[in-house]
């Protein structure tokens, strides 16, 4: 089984528990953010924890210590880290966390996406797009906003699959496609 669907499968398992006993599933995609970002802060814990010559046994240990100076932890997620710990799997953790964080979105009917203009917009603009394309999909949307001078003008948006191009280069280019087929 490759690790992305190990992957899956344990993000999978995680959340049907944590829907089944009622648990906040926001604050589990917290807890489970919160280690993630252990291991990208100390890139040497994450390259000790994902390296196969050293004992599942060592490892279980460190993440038994991670836990404890944690803090206030949710006990399916301390689960879940010392069975991944007790697997060897512990590098699956952040594609645990954001498929986890998909689940979740999906669960909660929230559509991510990506809005890409050429001068930046104003929170106020964002949220009435965001509005908009609510209103388009039935689902709640969340949007990522980048800057693309390239685009000159317009809006391209991205939601999953679906691209919303209204750019004026998009503009630009279908009016030299027309003419260029009724030159013909």
């Amino acid at each position: 089984m490759t690790s992305g669907a190990a992957a899956g499968r344990y993000a999978r398992a995680l959340f049907d528990v944590v829907l089944k006993e009622g648990a906040n599933l926001e604050q589990i995609q917290a807890d489970l953010q919160q280690f993630v970002d252990v291991f990208a802060q100390h890139p040497s814990l994450g390259a000790m924890l994902g390296n196969p010559a050293i004992p599942a046994s060592k490892k279980l240990g460190v993440a038994k210590a991670l836990i404890e100076r944690a803090g206030p932890i949710s006990p399916v997620v301390a689960k879940i880290i010392l069975m991944l710990a007790e697997r060897d799997r512990l590098m699956l953790l952040p594609d645990i966390a954001r498929l986890y964080r998909e689940r979740l979105m999906d669960h909660q009917k929230i559509v991510r996406g990506e809005v890409t203009t050429a001068v930046a917009l104003g929170t106020d603009k964002l949220r009435a797009l965001e509005q908009g394309l609510q209103q388009a999909t039935g689902r709640k949307v969340v949007l990522e906003a980048r800057v693309d001078p390239s685009i000159i003008g317009g809006v391209v948006a991205r939601l999953g699959s679906t691209v919303y191009d209204g750019s004026v280069t998009t503009q630009l280019e279908k009016m030299k496609q027309s003419l260029i087929e009724a030159g013909q």
